[in-house]
């Protein structure tokens, strides 16, 4: 398996679209000033899935120290279980603090009003892997219409921040367009998550580029919402010449090409 830095630069939504920033407090050392990087393996899935290994050792050869993960099925990253991933990642040099799972309605027991099993295997796997972050990408359509039951989720978001803490991980939100688009009770729905969920308990990784098509700004909320950004994937937008990547007639290139102020970001 190949992958030039040409062909990633060609072919990934990473190179072009989604680079990790992490806030100094989380990984740098106490006297450290600059921000640490990484890359969402979602940006070369293809090659994830077609040999994760061979991958990884690529990005590390590249100079990647951080990844963030977004395949987690079955109690395995990639195909592996938490300790035999941490065991790969740590013999290339490579840490994962963070990773992308989908908490959703099916994960919490009404009757209980407790998380199942699987959701808490999934905090226990993180741990063990090494995750600091356990970010939830994803809102359930359902909950985008109705403002009671949106509220009612947000809740749950706070107790899931509660569980992971136990286990010495963060829950966290990842944003996409959606939340942007639409309104419940003449507030964003975006609004309406950082105003209900608690920073001590939440964090927010905020994706520049996801954003943008649906009328997000990135200065604004970051100036708006001072402190509530843990993480950030960095993007830049072109308009595209069908429908884009999110049906917004957006589509992600070359960062610093595109139209957003990514340097002032």
């Amino acid at each position: 398996m190949t992958l030039s830095r040409r062909k990633f630069i060609a072919t990934s939504t990473l190179s072009i679209a989604g680079t990790m920033l992490f806030s100094n407090g989380i990984f740098a050392a106490p006297d450290a000033k600059k921000i640490r990087l990484g890359i969402q393996l979602y940006s070369v899935r293809d090659e994830m899935k077609k040999d994760p290994l061979g991958t990884l050792k690529k990005l590390a050869v590249m100079g990647y120290k951080n990844v963030e993960h977004a395949n987690y099925e079955d109690r395995k990253f990639y195909g592996y279980k938490a300790n035999e991933f941490k065991k790969i990642l740590n013999g290339m040099g490579l840490k994962m603090p963070s990773g992308h799972t989908v908490m959703a309605d099916k994960h919490w027991d009404k009757t209980s009003k407790d998380f199942t099993d699987e959701w808490k295997q999934t905090i226990e796997d993180a741990a063990t892997v090494g995750q600091r972050f356990v970010i939830s990408p994803w809102l359930d359509e359902g909950l985008r219409k109705n403002y009671d039951d949106l509220l009612g989720f947000l809740d749950i978001f706070n107790k899931c921040g509660e569980l992971c803490k136990k286990s010495g991980v963060k829950f966290g939100y990842h944003n996409h367009d959606f939340e942007f688009k639409y309104s419940l009770n003449d507030k964003k729905i975006y609004d309406i998550i950082l105003e209900n969920t608690d920073p001590a308990l939440v964090a927010q990784q905020i994706d520049i580029g996801n954003m943008y098509g649906a009328g997000g700004r990135a200065m604004d909320l970051l100036k708006k919402y001072p402190g509530r950004f843990e993480s950030m994937h960095v993007k830049d937008e072109i308009k595209a010449k069908d429908k884009g990547e999110m049906n917004d007639n957006y589509e992600s290139t070359i960062l610093g090409k595109g139209l957003l102020p990514v340097k002032e970001i």
